[in-house]
């Protein structure tokens, strides 16, 4: 373990105007997306996504992400160690993590509670696992964090919109979009539930063990930054990251959905680029420690 003895920040002219321009539109996000969550409310009750059209949206989610895996590698998304001033204003990383993690809590809520099949076996379950997830990371992960940390309301108000956007993906699929009988009593027996579920649960613990390991790192007072080293930390930088993405490849194989699978393409293009940059930051202020540890994938990246 190293003392960070004064980190500089980067202001490299090539992320000046990437980070300045992307603050500006996502700014636009923030007020934007409280409005848009009201007016799908109202909508969605009265206007149903034909097949066609809903997978021409997850084809133009899947493209969105490709440019967004792409960019990051070029951006540092401005939060946790890389939040910088040039991201503009900023507020207090708890209340920022309920305010973006509560809406698609909320919108599947409304599209489950407005379903005929709300009480089908099945889709209940669905339900129940996602819920699970999100619960936790609305409101009851933000209150475990600890120091004084903050969020740029540009990073939050990015959140809030994808996070409306796949409620609303995942949520139509599973509740109205599935073709009747899909999933009957016999898809708990099925290869598809059995492995994903156990993938999903594998990836959900993982998550939340190696954010309990994070937030363990310092006693209170201390501003240090550590180098985990328990856990798979031992094998990646990245092991709450490599928790996640196992979590939501769970989910696509558990619902057997296009759906799913463009959410967890969102997560590895979300994911990997920022484990990638952690990776760096870490070999350039703790050097030597880091060792043959991987970035998010053990033994491969």
């Amino acid at each position: 373990m190293k003392e960070n003895t004064g980190w500089k920040k980067d202001n490299c002219d090539i992320h000046k105007f990437p980070v300045r321009s992307i603050r500006i539109v996502l700014s636009v996000f923030c007020g934007h997306s409280f409005l848009f969550f009201c007016y799908f409310c109202e909508s969605q009750k009265k206007i149903k996504m034909s097949i066609t059209a809903f997978n021409l949206f997850l084809g133009v989610m899947s493209l969105i992400a490709l440019i967004v895996f792409i960019a990051l590698y070029f951006v540092k998304a401005g939060y946790g160690i890389f939040r910088t001033a040039s991201w503009g204003v900023a507020i207090s990383n708890k209340l920022a993590w309920i305010l973006m993690e509560a809406p698609v809590f909320l919108v599947m809520c409304w599209m489950w509670m407005h379903s005929e099949r709300r009480f089908d076996p099945v889709i209940l379950t669905f339900f129940i696992f996602f819920q699970i997830h999100y619960f936790q990371r609305a409101f009851v992960f933000p209150l475990l964090l600890t120091g004084k940390s903050k969020m740029p309301l540009a990073i939050m108000s990015m959140g809030i919109l994808f996070n409306l956007l796949n409620g609303y993906m995942q949520g139509e699929w599973i509740f109205y979009l599935s073709p009747e009988g899909m999933y009957h009593s016999g898809w708990f027996t099925s290869a598809w539930f059995i492995a994903g579920s156990l993938l999903f649960f594998a990836g959900m613990l993982m998550n939340w063990h190696s954010d309990y390991i994070i937030r363990h790192l310092r006693k209170p007072g201390d501003t240090r930054h550590y180098l985990p080293q328990k856990g798979m930390y031992r094998y990646v930088t990245s092991a709450n990251y490599l928790g996640e993405i196992i979590e939501w490849a769970g989910w696509a194989i558990l619902t057997c959905s296009l759906s799913g699978l463009v959410f967890f393409w969102w997560t590895v293009a979300n994911l990997v680029p920022r484990a990638n940059a952690i990776w760096h930051r870490y070999r350039e202020e703790f050097g030597s420690e880091v060792g043959g540890r991987k970035r998010v994938f053990p033994f491969i990246y």
